[in-house]
């Protein structure tokens, strides 16, 4: 990049954060997620970094907040409200414990040791009390100025009006191992102004009652709980404040009151009366450590009564701290430790068009590789040509781009106001990337396909469709196994993998005696296969894991399956007019027929589902599954319910009975939440299947 070409992207950042960055924290509005703002200040932050020439005093990097609305009176700060830079590595850690080594001499180095807490996800508040009383509340405004919403945090119940005796201090102190710290709090008393700041934030449950109530009203609901708090205290009306269920939680003692520690300020705080984070926190005296609690918490989140976005990490010696100083907008001596981003942004530099196994032709984004959700996103899908319209995306595009749970990453967001006016159009196809047919699209979809059957990527995509798990399921035999025995023509079909031998696989690159033996069993070991399982790799279009359980269940053999006529199969539960015009026209194609039938020749069996079935007890249940399962895989759990006559599904909507709930869930939790399905634990699922 061109020192010229650097500049004009730096003052594209600046304006586009600070435009973020204003809707979000002035007037509580969020265009686009806070790791994605998050992921563009890193961007904005590497930049200066290696053009610090281009660095100015109004840039966000050196900058504390945004600037306070004007409906609230202005409150000047006793000292600037600053805030946190972010690491969301290991390495980014350690290059902060490097920065500030740098800057101290041997004997701090040795003394240095850390606290950290949850992150809370909430809005930043300051609490002045004078002489023990609550005096003035306010917000973090630019950091020097903020807005008084003193009226709005006295409705808040967990907030003290009036902090706790000297003595009720000092004796709590005392109890907690501190009794030179209570001694000198005795000398020094607690008269004065006493500054504290913290978070007000609303817990998971409380979040959800909050919108319940605003649809029972007709209102609308609130996005997150960060809005929500951030929304009820710039309220007017400190009426509808005190009806939000908030709540508050201090991290900060600015007053001097004797403290050596950020450990001792958490202790003084609880003892004050304040809500604290403490029995969430740990005091840790090495980077490991850090790295430790940050990982518990990252898959132990939802234990948490409210949202966090990662963990602080504070030099815990004050001396030291303080010492540190002051960069731009942050102190040194500490740093938010946040969860990989759930989005980020990127650079879209090409798009390429893939063709499915039932001829689909998907558009898909190639990117500059970024991390979202702690793994490397280099495409994203763009779905099919009315998406890409939608998004009014272009191949240059500065875009946001998303990755929720395992699904494939897509594009959330284009940010036109980073054109740079070399952007180009991206030009969806007329004919097939692959066989050259000229694609068709039948009227009320919006996907393109190739009609051809004979298409090689059509082909291609129908041989890993049907060795996947939900299918065949054929251990060891993945795609690039199987570009290999295509491109040697040794297979046309599926079927051919059945008619394979040792010795066909021997002349190939990497297959010795043992492997190709292995891969042959595996694939002999699949001749036996359940009817659903056998729908299934059909790959007969519409037709999922569920649709092809639901057919087996209903027919109970293919056979019956086959001569069904459209209106006995639209008397399966879910399948409606299109689905079923699929699964009909499927078994009319003579070219199906006689795959079906080469098949049995090469020993296929089918398996009816009474047969497979060990039991019938969880009939009519539908099982979705989110996390990390202890006792047994996602895959295995799965096996369990349908042996027992149950139905799983990979998507949570409201035909779905339970949610099991493992180690670090998905986005499914909140959706089960909402749509009122009742969540098992897995030790509720196991007795359940027992």
């Amino acid at each position: 990049m061109t020192k010229k070409e650097a500049k004009e992207r730096i003052e594209k950042l600046k304006k586009a954060i600070e435009h973020y960055r204003y809707l979000y924290h002035v007037l509580d509005k969020e265009e686009i997620s806070p790791s994605a703002l998050d992921s563009l200040k890193k961007e904005l932050f590497d930049l200066e970094q290696k053009f610090p020439e281009f660095i100015t005093p109004d840039s966000p990097t050196q900058r504390v907040g945004g600037k306070p609305l004007d409906k609230f009176e202005k409150v000047r700060h006793p000292t600037p409200m600053l805030s946190l830079n972010d690491a969301f590595s290991e390495e980014d850690l350690k290059d902060w414990f490097e920065r500030n080594a740098k800057l101290l001499d041997k004997e701090d180095l040795t003394k240095i040791d850390y606290y950290c807490e949850p992150k809370l996800d909430g809005l930043a508040i300051e609490l002045i009390y004078k002489d023990g009383i609550f005096s003035i509340g306010s917000t973090r405004g630019d950091g020097i100025i903020g807005e008084d919403v003193t009226q709005n945090l006295k409705t808040i119940e967990s907030l003290p009006l009036r902090l706790r005796g000297l003595e009720e201090v000092c004796k709590d102190l005392e109890k907690e191992g501190e009794k030179e710290l209570a001694k000198e709090i005795r000398k020094r008393g607690l008269k004065g102004e006493i500054v504290v700041r913290g978070e007000a934030i609303i817990t998971k449950k409380n979040f959800e009652i909050v919108n319940k109530e605003q649809e029972a009203l007709g209102l609308p609901t609130f996005a997150n709980p960060r809005n929500l708090a951030a929304g009820s205290i710039r309220q007017l009306d400190p009426k509808i404040t005190a009806k939000r269920r908030l709540d508050i939680s201090v991290y900060e003692l600015i007053s001097d009151l004797g403290q050596k520690t950020h450990f001792q300020k958490h202790k003084i705080l609880h003892a004050l009366g304040f809500k604290t984070n403490n029995k969430y926190s740990r005091y840790c005296k090495t980077l490991e450590e850090v790295i430790e609690f940050r990982e518990y918490w990252l898959k132990n989140r939802e234990k948490l009564p409210y949202e966090i976005d990662g963990i602080v990490v504070q030099i815990n010696d004050n001396e030291i701290f303080n010492k540190l100083g002051v960069v731009g907008k942050a102190p040194r001596g500490a740093i938010a430790f946040k969860f990989p981003l759930k989005q980020a942004t990127t650079k879209l530099i090409d798009v390429q068009f893939q063709v499915g196994r039932t001829g689909s032709i998907t558009p898909v984004a190639i990117l500059e590789p970024v991390e979202v959700g702690g793994v490397t996103i280099t495409r994203a899908t763009l779905h099919n040509e009315d998406e890409i319209k939608r998004l009014g995306v272009k191949i240059g595009d500065t875009v946001i781009v998303g990755r929720a749970g395992d699904v494939i990453p897509d594009i959330v967001k284009v940010l036109p106001e980073l054109r740079t006016g070399k952007e180009k159009e991206i030009v969806f196809p007329k004919k097939c990337p692959i066989c050259n047919t000229k694609l068709e699209k039948e009227e009320g979809e919006v996907v393109w396909r190739c009609p051809n059957p004979e298409c090689p990527g059509r082909k291609r995509e129908f041989f890993y469709h049907f060795v996947s798990k939900g299918a065949f399921d054929i251990r060891g035999l993945g795609p690039k196994i199987i570009d290999r025995l295509l491109d040697e023509g040794l297979i046309q079909d599926p079927a051919d993998l059945f008619e394979l031998k040792e010795g066909d696989l021997l002349p190939l690159e990497r297959f010795a005696e043992k492997s190709a033996k292995n891969l042959i069993s595996a694939i002999q070991s699949r001749k036996k296969i359940d009817l659903a399982r056998f729908i299934f790799a059909l790959g007969i279009r519409n037709v999922g894991e569920q649709t092809a359980r639901d057919l087996a269940n209903h027919f109970l053999s293919l056979e019956n399956l086959r001569k069904a006529s459209l209106e006995e199969l639209q008397k399966v539960k879910e399948i409606g007019p299109v689905v079923a015009k699929s699964i009909f026209e499927y078994f009319r194609d003579k070219r199906n027929l006689k795959f079906i039938e080469k098949l049995k020749k090469c020993g296929v069996e089918i398996e009816s589902p009474a047969k497979s079935l060990k039991s019938t007890k969880l009939k009519g249940l539908i099982f979705v599954f989110t996390g990390t399962l202890k006792s047994m895989t996602r895959e295995e759990a799965k096996k369990k319910v349908l042996e027992l006559g149950g139905g799983v599904s990979d998507s949570v909507s409201r035909k779905v009975s339970f949610l099991v709930l493992g180690e670090g869930p998905g986005s499914k939790l909140e959706k089960a939440k909402k749509l009122g399905i009742k969540i098992l634990s897995e030790e509720e699922f196991l007795k359940m299947i027992s």
